[in-house]
């Protein structure tokens, strides 16, 4: 073999091996149905909708092997609405998710930018408004709780362990970007246990001074601004949960708790209601107690259901909601399934202006139940 050759076949096998050792992978979800609403102020309505279940979004995922069990990780991730092709998350490019970092086999990941809190990674995936199982339309009253990641930590530094012998934990730091150090930060820390069927798992998320003027809600650099449910000098969200798992059902309970100090508003978001709920003081509470079951008919056709009761503290009252959820989906293939599900809220105001408002429907009712039926399609790619 001549010296050309020889050269051109190293060539070509360094080349191999350097483009083995990184990769980016381009990925996404698509969810797109038709819902039916009974009363979305005082009107039923027929919608077409994104993200009835999980929000669509695409995404680029790359890593790249720096020897010795390290690697460079990025995640860029952008959530739209499928109905219409805009921008979700305030308006952001990659507003569900960007981030870049170092993971190690034995001693976790460390990664900086735009990030879920512990609550998210280690808590929601007992609930099902946290799993493909419900979804958005599943979260607990105005998702006080952000079981279903109504918004994400900006400025975030997180640490998330291996897995050992099913055992992880993570924290996290969002800072506030402003001379103001403590006005709009975020930290959160979780931890999970995972072990013959067993999971439970807790977590603390405390966002301190998190919109205390509305002004703040746009124009903030903090770790919340733009995406916030609740305008509060300070909030303080825990929980913990429990699942078990025999065959093919999966049964659990998750509490969460969250208070809030000095409320002023409830995002219009979070609320379904044009504006949102405003003029509001004094410290607020809500406690979140879901049931939630779900079981495997066969390998493609699945059923879940929840039961959630929250009672609350608001505004001098002591208003309470009830849920009930179902869901069922069939698997055409094993990125393309259809789904169909409803829930049903009622609401005991206590003499609060505030009608029910299952998540995601876009209006609360003008009276204290509301129903939601939505039949939809879910694509990954």
């Amino acid at each position: 073999m001549n010296k050309p050759l020889i050269a051109a076949a190293l060539s070509g096998a360094f080349a191999i091996a350097a483009h083995a050792q990184s990769s980016v992978t381009l990925y996404g979800l698509i969810d797109a149905g038709i819902t039916y609403t009974n009363n979305q102020g005082g009107h039923s309505a027929w919608q077409e909708t994104s993200g009835s279940v999980n929000g669509s979004r695409w995404g680029l995922r790359g890593a790249e092997d720096l020897g010795g069990g390290l690697k460079a990780i990025f995640v860029l991730e952008s959530g739209f609405g499928i109905n219409n092709g805009a921008l979700k998350q305030d308006g952001r490019l990659f507003g569900r998710q960007a981030f870049v970092g170092l993971t190690a086999e034995q001693y976790g990941s460390l990664t900086l930018g735009r990030q879920y809190d512990s609550v998210a990674d280690y808590l929601a995936p007992l609930a099902l408004t946290g799993t493909q199982y419900g979804g958005t339309q599943f979260a607990h009253p105005f998702d006080n709780d952000n079981l279903n990641t109504s918004f994400r930590i900006n400025n975030a530094v997180k640490y998330q362990s291996a897995n050992y012998g099913g055992f992880r934990f993570g924290g996290l730091y969002g800072f506030s970007n402003s001379t103001g150090f403590a006005n709009n930060r975020a930290y959160s820390v979780g931890a999970a246990y995972s072990y013959a069927g067993f999971d439970v798992a807790a977590a603390y998320l405390q966002l301190n001074n998190d919109v205390n003027a509305l002004a703040l809600a746009t124009t903030d650099p903090g770790a919340v601004a733009g995406d916030w449910t609740f305008a509060a000098a300070r909030q303080r969200t825990w929980g913990a949960g429990v699942g078990y798992t025999y065959g093919p059902a999966t049964a659990g309970f998750v509490f969460t708790q969250t208070r809030l100090d000095d409320t002023q508003a409830i995002s219009a978001a979070a609320s379904g209601v044009t504006g949102g709920i405003t003029g509001l003081s004094g410290s607020t509470r809500f406690n979140n107690y879901e049931v939630n079951g779900r079981y495997a008919l066969t390998p493609s056709w699945s059923l879940a259901a929840a039961y959630t009761y929250t009672d609350g503290r608001l505004a001098g009252a002591s208003p309470s909601w009830n849920q009930f959820s179902l869901q069922t989906a069939y698997a055409l293939s094993k990125r393309t399934d259809v789904y169909l599900q409803g829930e049903y809220q009622r609401v005991s105001a206590d003499g609060l202006a505030i009608g029910a408002s299952i998540n995601g429907l876009g209006g609360a009712s003008s009276t204290d139940r509301q129903v939601g039926v939505t039949a939809g399609l879910r694509h990954r790619f």
